[in-house]
């Protein structure tokens, strides 16, 4: 009975402390880091019968971005997806711009091989030079793809530390401790204009936050959204950057939509 009462009693203690450990670490976890940056090389913006179509960018070593960070920067940059995956609506929940964003399946079919990882153009030269080749304007016509945007970038944890330890005994059983981990999005959307062979600038973000876990009697995580609100702040700003809102009168597109993206 002595050996149970004194059990409970470390329990409640061990439970008391893991609560003041938690909330220290509810305020670490919610600190998190996010900058957005734009480069435009050329002053153009898409018109509302155009398309886009957005590319993982290729990579010669490891496994390049994320594909559902692909999808999701699809699905939050607003237009009308010409070829919705399975799940998907035809137009984004936010408030719709007028282009559309071409299937990246569809779109290197379409092109097939120029735009397979091992053959597509890796810059600005390139693209011109794949341009001059027989066929390949008129395809891109058909289609009516104008712009590629091209993903690259990753997230990964960059740091972590703390601990979270589970136990049964005899008063009871439970987790203590606290455990995080860092982690870091960092990711660039280059725009090339498929009708002129140039690249028209880029929208970079870098997200930095930082996720609890928490050994109060069950383990209770506590997540920071890194790469979910990266994807937002770069679809948005890559939303504003193909409308043209950057340029005098808002660009041409951007006119044309009352509903056009918001920084």
């Amino acid at each position: 009975m002595t050996h149970t009462r004194r059990s409970r009693e470390s329990l409640a203690a061990a439970s008391r402390s893991a609560l003041g450990v938690g909330a220290v670490a509810l305020f670490v976890a919610g600190c998190m880091t996010a900058k957005v940056d734009e480069t435009r090389q050329v002053a153009a913006a898409i018109q509302a019968d155009e398309s886009i179509v957005v590319l993982k960018k290729p990579q010669l070593e490891g496994l390049g971005t994320e594909e559902k960070f692909v999808d999701c920067v699809q699905e939050n940059l607003g237009g009308e997806l010409v070829h919705p995956e399975e799940g998907q609506q035809a137009k984004a929940g936010k408030s719709a711009v007028p282009f559309k964003i071409f299937g990246e399946q569809q779109f290197s079919d379409a092109l097939f091989p120029w735009f397979e990882p091992s053959t597509a153009p890796a810059n600005a030269a390139g693209l011109r030079a794949l341009l001059e080749r027989p066929g390949v304007a008129e395809r891109l016509g058909q289609i009516g793809v104008r712009y590629v945007v091209w993903l690259e970038g990753s997230t990964r944890k960059t740091d972590s530390g703390g601990s979270v330890a589970c136990a049964v005994g005899p008063g009871g059983g439970g987790c203590f401790g606290v455990g995080w981990w860092e982690k870091q999005s960092g990711y660039v959307a280059s725009v090339w204009d498929l009708r002129s062979g140039s690249e028209l600038g880029s929208v970079s973000t870098d997200v930095t936050g930082t996720s609890v876990l928490i050994g109060a009697v069950a383990p209770i995580p506590i997540i920071t959204p890194v790469q979910r609100t990266a994807c937002n702040r770069l679809a948005d700003q890559l939303r504003s950057f193909l409308v043209g809102e950057d340029l005098a009168g808002g660009g041409a597109a951007a006119a044309a939509s009352s509903g056009g993206g918001s920084r």
